[in-house]
């Protein structure tokens, strides 16, 4: 393996630690708290975004069924042949597009604005068009990609994570989950052998 190809694989933890750090100055406490009590309090959840911003969003919708909240993962492709069905009034969509302008999702929040859902938008434009529609917008920073030409989606999935990671954090403090609730959900693997081993000796 080449020297620069090293030192460019050895860069990667550099930025995206910078891109973390450099996060929270950018975390609004306003705006967080809002979407954290939007999510706590809907009936359903779904969420929304292309490509990595997908990827990403397919994990928030798992991360919130681990406690509790139903949530899918709804794909812009299907969102507008039907399965906004899934979605009814006071529900929350969370869209994720780092640029606020990912034309796929805007008819979906036209969709969502009529069924009087309520939208959570994670970017890092917040004056763009999808931002301009939303009840809640996060705001995203992104230093960099890891690759040389500043363009795959790794830091930016990084970044969009840590938001989601963020947000399922304060949801577990706010609704009280606890680990014995997860132990009954999640009997699987060895997160479910060693929560299910703590209830066995309460």
């Amino acid at each position: 393996m080449k020297k620069e190809t090293l030192e460019q694989a050895r860069s990667v933890y550099r930025i995206e630690s910078e891109c973390i750090a450099e996060m929270e100055k950018h975390f609004d406490e306003d705006a967080f708290s809002a979407a954290v009590d939007l999510l706590k309090n809907a009936e359903r959840i779904g969420t929304c975004g292309c490509g990595h911003s997908g990827i990403a969003c397919r994990h928030l919708a798992h991360l919130l069924c681990c406690i509790e909240l139903p949530a899918r993962f709804i794909s812009p492709a299907e969102a507008v042949h039907g399965a906004t069905g899934f979605l009814r009034e006071g529900d929350v969509m969370v869209f994720a597009s780092r640029g606020g302008k990912t034309k796929e999702l805007m008819p979906i929040l036209d969709i969502c604005r009529k069924k009087k859902v309520k939208v959570i938008t994670v970017t890092e434009n917040t004056e763009s068009p999808l931002a301009a529609g939303s009840d809640v917008v996060l705001k995203q920073y992104v230093n960099r990609e890891t690759d040389r030409y500043n363009s795959q989606g790794t830091t930016s999935t990084t970044s969009l994570c840590v938001i989601f990671h963020t947000l399922q954090t304060a949801l577990i403090e706010e609704t009280g989950f606890t680990s014995e609730e997860f132990a009954v959900i999640h009997p699987g693997g060895a997160v479910g052998e060693r929560l299910n081993g703590e209830a066995e000796k309460c």
